[in-house]
Formats: C-alpha cells, sequence, structure tokens
C-alpha cells in the first residue's frame, strides 16, 4: 500500500518499510514511535482513497532510528573589484525514520 504524508512541511509518498530523511523532530530519541496523521492520499489503484485535505481515520507509524546532521553547504557571496567576500556554512538538522506500517 502506498501513501502521501504531509510531515515536517514536506509531501512524500511512502511504502511500508521506506527509511525517510526529514527535519529534524525536536525533543524525541532513537527508537521513539512516530505517528504520521495527515493523510492525502492512500491506496493502490482504482480503491484510492483521496482526502479533502486529509483522509479520515487514515495514519502511518514510523519508528525514528537516529538525528543526525545533514552534508554542510558553503554559501558564497562575492562583488568583484570591491575586496566582498563572505563565506558562511549551514548543515541540516535531519531525521531519519522507517515507516511500519500504513493504515486506512
Amino acid at each position: 500500500m502506498k501513501a502521501i504524508v504531509e510531515t515536517q512541511g514536506q509531501q512524500l509518498m511512502i511504502r511500508e518499510g521506506d527509511i525517510l530523511f526529514v527535519g529534524r523532530y525536536t525533543g524525541s530519541k532513537a527508537g521513539d514511535v512516530i505517528n504520521l496523521k495527515k493523510v492525502l492520499w492512500i491506496g493502490d489503484g482504482p480503491e484510492a482513497k483521496v482526502g479533502a485535505p486529509y483522509v479520515e481515520g487514515a495514519s502511518a507509524r514510523a519508528i525514528l532510528l537516529e538525528n543526525k546532521r545533514g552534508k554542510k553547504i558553503f554559501i558564497f557571496k562575492k562583488k568583484r573589484r570591491q575586496g566582498y567576500e563572505r563565506r558562511r556554512g549551514h548543515r541540516q538538522e535531519l531525521s531519519v525514520i522507517k515507516i511500519e506500517s500504513i493504515s486506512a
């Protein structure tokens, strides 16, 4: 069974057993259970249900595997012939989750 869920400001298509990288769930640690209740679409083939905006009674259960930080990204600004250069870095806070089950 497939579903489209909304979590951490993203819409993701999921299946059971998928491992996803999403924005950090603050205050959570490895092994915590996360219930994704904002299901936009669920099903396979002609039996699919579309929510308006969410499918009633549908949810997905996920396990938080770990909290980590993403790859470092450098932001570089320069104005030519002015002697202006700025370099800045950013690392996104991420949570790795595994989809355990999807229920309609």
